[in-house]
């Protein structure tokens, strides 16, 4: 995983200094590559992105879903 490589700034600005690229990130990005990071499930992002945003559990879990599968879109996971 790449994701340990970004630096990422408080406005969401991430650079990945392996590649030069770079990426912005909303909120809910920031906080779900922080605890993708520290190894945190997608189940336990879920409930985490549930409890802050107010929303459902299983709407804060697809978006984790589709989250991730942008970052393998990008090549920022495998």
């Amino acid at each position: 995983m790449r994701l340990e490589n970004l630096a990422i700034n408080k406005n969401g600005f991430a650079f990945d200094p392996t590649t030069g690229e770079t990426f912005t990130l909303n909120e809910t990005a920031i906080k779900i590559v922080e605890l993708m990071v520290k190894g945190e499930s997608e189940k336990s992002i879920a409930q985490k992105l549930s409890e802050e945003f107010e929303v459902s559990s299983q709407e804060a879990f697809n978006d984790v879903l589709d989250f991730k599968e942008r970052l393998k879109l990008y090549g920022l996971i495998s």
